[in-house]
């Protein structure tokens, strides 16, 4: 019996991968934008798509001239999140996280804390910002340590680590460590203060909130999201 399950679980792994879950769940099941809103107006989705396994966000597809920042149905607190992305020529986009969702706020860059997504093949941006606002950069706040993005076109791969009990965060994006950041307290409430939301009354502040994918006039698009909450009793 002991040889016959070990047999079967090498031929599993040969055949399909067998991969344990270990918690991960799927935010986007493939086919639609279930268990998605836009920020501050519902599911009206304004240009954001799903095609063959992906979602994609098409300025020429909007339906209204307002911002469609796709955001998440359920609230985060400590989480692991994996996500590969593809930014257009000269494309800028973000991933968001602790957003508060309010009549209060336009946007959810007013409250949450972005991950930078951008075509770092966009030299006049890349030139004129610096690598504070690059692919891979705690955005305004912590730049990355090493620029490991591709090239507008090709998929880039996000792993966020978000842990408010621990106070601890970091990225890593392609397969590197590129950032390592507390994420509340006083060491976090000091890199906010020598950035340019240092004015902002609610910047960083909600340690639990929702996630969200920025849209940012250009095309992006993401697939394979899924999420993994830590601490969990």
């Amino acid at each position: 019996m002991k040889r016959n399950a070990i047999f079967l679980f090498s031929l599993c792994i040969a055949m399909f991968g067998c991969q344990q879950n270990d918690g991960w769940i799927s935010l986007f099941d493939g086919e639609t934008l279930d268990g998605w809103h836009v920020y501050g107006h519902g599911k009206e989705y304004n240009g954001w798509t799903v095609d063959q396994g992906v979602i994609l966000f098409d300025p020429a597809l909007r339906t209204e001239s307002t911002s469609a920042n796709l955001t998440t149905d359920k609230q985060y607190s400590s989480f692991e999140l994996s996500l590969e992305w593809m930014i257009g020529e000269h494309g800028n986009s973000g991933l968001m996280w602790g957003v508060i969702e309010s009549d209060k706020y336009e946007h959810p860059y007013l409250t949450g804390a972005e991950i930078q997504i951008l075509d770092d093949g966009w030299t006049e941006y890349v030139t004129e910002r610096g690598d504070i606002n690059r692919a891979g950069s705690l955005y305004n706040l912590m730049p990355p340590s090493q620029v490991v993005s591709k090239h507008a076109g090709e998929w880039n791969k996000y792993l966020l680590h978000i842990d408010q009990e621990n106070n601890e965060g970091f990225l890593i994006f392609n397969d590197v460590k590129v950032l390592e950041f507390p994420v509340n307290g006083p060491d976090w409430q000091a890199l906010i203060d020598k950035s340019p939301f240092g004015v902002w009354e609610d910047f960083g502040k909600a340690q639990t909130g929702y996630i969200s994918l920025q849209e940012h006039g250009g095309k992006v698009a993401f697939r394979n999201i899924k999420i993994r909450e830590l601490n969990q009793e």
